[in-house]
């Protein structure tokens, strides 16, 4: 007898309800309809499609942008006895293959897949022959050039619904304001606009921002005051270490984090800040994503990040467990200047785009029309001192050829060894009984991997060379020579970054960027950038407020809690009565200037009290102007 939803959400995630819209998103997909979530970070999206694939015959196939994320939702669904898996560039064909066969054979019930993929042929092959029960866009604000992180390769998304025609469509974001939500929709041709969206608003996070010079004595400050596990963020790879050797000596348990570090230090780290060995972790945006630590008492950002939407989804890292956490915002003048360089920097020529293209080709010694899902190890610090290029360059160039399709920056994540014996039984015993040096050794690997002809199974060749009596190396040469011979498929672990062709090498005059495109896309960054500094640098609106109006959420009121409503209860007034005296005193002032009496007189019969603290917190956040004769206009 088939499972209810509560039944599958507790076998396999232990939870015994759904959170808030989760139930009503999954049942409009099961009823058939696209569907688009709106989910805050940690809002729990990833069950708004995995419970639906469980509760269906066939696989759901799941969009996502970030190959770290795939990996690690994946073997979180294998660890709850779900079978999935993921499929991205760089990958072995046969590996591939294998995924494939196992789709089609109903082996799997959620598939990963980069939206790159869905572009090939083989990918829209096996897609007629699978039985899709749901098509899943994580990320979805990635479809739409008027969102934050806008990749081309997610507007070819809906060209696969042809190959599976009658499933529905699970679109689902973080972070959308309301012109990305309805480009969402239309991108991704929904039959009818449907959308759940769970209000942005977090109750239990304080929301502050504070100008400060010495940034480092403040964080020290905050950090001591508010205890639990924190988040410190930064730009700056080194400052990540600087910033928690500071905090390590002023007696506060800290590390760092950041892409350079080796896979397996950033596993340690990360480990031991989720254990609570260390209570801060200080790091670039690299960190946080797919990461569930309910109880993050403080997210502290020591340098204005590039949007409100990339704001608000680091700093709702806090408190998810709904109890009281802080998201802090340090900045000074400086911050603002850094800011608008770091853009630019973002978005380098056209021309230097392509030069780094060309450069790359040469680099690794590739012709134009070859290379196409072919990972290169990538040393980006030698590559950028052998052809004379800056590294952030270097850096935010690839970002953008990622973001377009054609190459991708994979940023040093482990991948263990793999091997998968390709010959067949029969084959291969014959080939033991002809070359019977190798035949202990053959024997050894069926004995200690089960599975090795049906899958890839990864393992580590000195545990090999110790089960057969050899050396590593020589275990690696034999591993080699039986992959010459074809018997086998190798594949050596790595920890090292990667370039992946998402494409053939082009000739750089086909590298075909849109100046149009790019100076679009450069203006909506320009917009973001400059709707986080007006955040920063306002003192007159509810930082919650302000916040949730970005995201379309109007009327909400004010927090009582964030810096801004601190210095506003100061004045002893409530909400009610602040807005009345403004109703009345903003058209006048706006018309002409008048003087305190004469506000007084316009705004009777309020308490005369009130109208003065209101109009002097009002001329203290810059909303009213006061001259020499002490006569006020509103700015």
């Amino acid at each position: 007898m088939a499972l209810t939803l509560n039944q599958i959400l507790l076998k396999h995630w232990g939870f015994s309800s759904f959170r808030p819209l989760q139930e009503e998103i999954i049942r409009s997909v099961l009823d058939g309809k696209d569907t688009l979530a709106l989910l805050p970070t940690g809002g729990g999206k990833s069950l708004c499609f995995q419970v639906p694939a469980l509760a269906r015959d066939g696989i759901c196939l799941v969009i996502s942008p970030l190959i770290a994320l795939m990996k690690d939702q994946v073997d979180n669904l294998k660890k709850r006895g779900v079978p999935a898996a993921a499929i991205y560039s760089g990958m072995h064909p046969d590996e591939i293959r294998i995924i494939l066969d196992n789709c089609r054979f109903g082996n799997l019930k959620l598939l990963y897949v980069s939206p790159e993929r869905l572009t090939t042929d083989k990918m829209r092959e096996a897609l007629k022959r699978m039985k899709v029960n749901l098509l899943a866009v994580d990320e979805a604000h990635c479809v739409s050039q008027w969102g934050y992180d806008f990749r081309p390769p997610y507007l070819r998304i809906a060209e696969i619904r042809q190959f599976i025609p009658g499933t529905p469509l699970l679109a689902l974001t973080a972070t959308a304001t309301p012109k990305v939500v309805k480009d969402i929709q239309r991108r991704l041709e929904f039959k009818k606009e449907n959308v759940f969206q769970k209000s942005f608003e977090r109750k239990n996070l304080t929301y502050l921002v504070i100008k400060e010079e010495d940034k480092l004595k403040r964080l020290v400050k905050i950090v001591s005051k508010v205890r639990g596990p924190g988040i410190v963020y930064v730009r700056n790879r080194r400052h990540t270490k600087e910033i928690a050797e500071y905090l390590q000596k002023n007696k506060i348990s800290a590390d760092f984090y950041h892409a350079g570090l080796d896979p397996k230090t950033r596993g340690q780290r990360q480990s031991a800040w989720m254990k609570e060995e260390k209570r801060i972790i200080v790091s670039t945006n690299a960190f946080g994503m797919g990461i569930d630590k309910p109880n993050v008492r403080v997210v502290v950002h020591l340098d204005l990040p590039d949007s409100i939407e990339a704001y608000f989804q680091e700093a709702g890292r806090g408190g998810r467990d709904e109890k009281r956490a802080y998201a802090v915002l340090l900045y000074e003048t400086a911050d603002i200047i850094d800011a608008r360089h770091n853009l630019t920097l973002s978005y380098p020529e056209l021309k230097t785009i392509r030069d780094i293209y060309q450069a790359l080709g040469n680099y690794f010694q590739l012709p134009v029309g070859m290379g196409k899902d072919q990972p290169f190890d990538f040393d980006l610090p030698a590559f950028a001192e052998q052809y004379q290029f800056q590294p952030v360059i270097v850096y935010n160039c690839l970002k953008f050829l990622e973001k377009e399709g054609f190459v991708m920056l994979s940023e040093g994540l482990h991948h263990p060894s793999k091997v998968f014996i390709k010959a067949d039984k029969e084959e291969l015993y014959r080939f033991q009984v002809a070359n019977e040096q190798l035949d202990p050794f053959i024997k050894t690997m069926l004995r200690s991997y089960s599975g090795i002809f049906s899958d890839f199974i990864t393992f580590s060749e000195p545990e090999l060379a110790r089960r057969s009596n050899l050396s590593v190396e020589k275990t690696v040469s034999n591993l080699k020579y039986l992959a010459r011979l074809q018997m086998l498929d190798y594949i050596p672990q790595t920890d090292k970054p990667r370039i992946i062709y998402l494409q053939e090498r082009l000739d750089t005059r086909d590298l075909t960027i849109s100046p149009e495109n790019y100076k679009e896309r450069l203006k909506e960054a320009e917009k973001r950038m400059d709707k986080m500094i007006g955040y920063a640098e306002a003192t007159n609106k509810c930082r919650s407020q302000a916040l949730l109006a970005y995201f379309g959420e109007c009327n909400t009121k004010r927090c009582g809690k964030c810096d801004v409503c601190i210095e506003r209860n100061k004045i002893s007034l409530n909400e009610m009565e602040f807005n009345s005296i403004v109703d009345i005193i903003k058209p006048i002032l706006r018309s002409k200037s008048c003087s305190m009496e004469d506000i007084v007189n316009a705004a009777e019969p309020i308490n005369e009290d009130k109208i003065i603290r209101a109009v002097q917190w009002l001329v203290d956040n810059e909303k009213i102007r006061m001259d020499r004769e002490r006569r006020f206009r509103w700015e």
